[in-house]
């Protein structure tokens, strides 16, 4: 398979559903050699098996140090190199309202929140360094809308985007000129599995809300509600070492035009 991204080695955590699954599968598809890391391994087979095989996926917790140094040795050129990492894992708070928490609950949501929305990504940032640096390779952190307007979750997963939002800036200047880094911040999404915390007991996913796709739809200025296809063409833009060449400390907005 050749494409614009042939050859290229890249990773991407959480990519056994959603959003970051279109991502790996748009990769796949323009030519790279794609590893998937996922904690659900029906997601990593799913993706495995509709790549035909293609896409490399890995079983385990992007959140671990042990698991994500791993998958990132995993994905890597034989020279060690390693030319994209995407960061898309991602956990929902199901609109939680920190007023109506228990501190109990407040301590143990939070730093589920930061664990998986912010931790992971600096942590990716941290153990892929070298390999993105040997590769002159680039870093993609998934945002979301609410990065910027309080819409689209509550305060946990709001202000964990928003901690995203400051993370590709902040990464963005520490690691140049060697390594590009941006972040793709998708707005409202259909078709997606989308867990809520654990800590708080929370097993519904965000697209089983009723009426949302309809809301969604009417708060764009499309009028439409995305599927995670539509925002690959992003996560793939960014990829591109040619066509980005000289994109880093940016978020692409793939929200359909919110109505703020």
């Amino acid at each position: 398979m050749t494409g614009s991204l042939a050859g290229l080695h890249i990773l991407v955590t959480g990519g056994g559903s959603g959003i970051a699954r279109a991502a790996a599968e748009r990769y796949d598809r323009d030519g790279a050699k794609v590893t998937v890391l996922n904690r659900s391994a029906a997601g990593a087979d799913s993706v495995h098996q509709t790549s035909g095989g293609r896409i490399q996926v890995i079983v385990g917790d992007a959140t671990d140090p042990d698991v994500l140094r791993s998958a990132i040795d995993a994905a890597s050129d034989e020279h060690g190199g390693l030319h994209h990492f995407t960061s898309g894992v991602g956990v929902f708070d199901n609109y939680s309202r920190v007023s109506e928490l228990s501190v109990d609950e407040l301590m143990a949501a939070a730093d589920e929140v930061w664990r998986v929305n912010v931790r992971a990504s600096l942590l990716a940032a941290n153990l892929a360094a070298p390999a993105l640096r040997s590769a002159g390779g680039s870093l993609t952190l998934t945002l979301s809308e609410s990065a910027f307007n309080a819409i689209g979750g509550g305060v946990l997963y709001g202000t964990s985007k928003w901690a995203l939002r400051g993370m590709v800036d902040h990464l963005a200047a520490e690691l140049a000129p060697d390594i590009r880094v941006n972040g793709v911040a998708p707005g409202g999404t259909g078709g997606t599995r989308f867990g809520g915390l654990t800590s708080l007991g929370q097993t519904t996913t965000a697209d089983k809300v009723s009426g949302r796709d309809e809301r969604i739809a009417a708060g764009t200025l499309l009028g439409t509600t995305a599927m995670p296809q539509d925002h690959s063409g992003a996560y793939r833009f960014l990829a591109d070492p040619v066509d980005a060449r000289v994109v880093t400390g940016v978020v692409i907005r793939t929200d359909g035009g919110r109505r703020l």
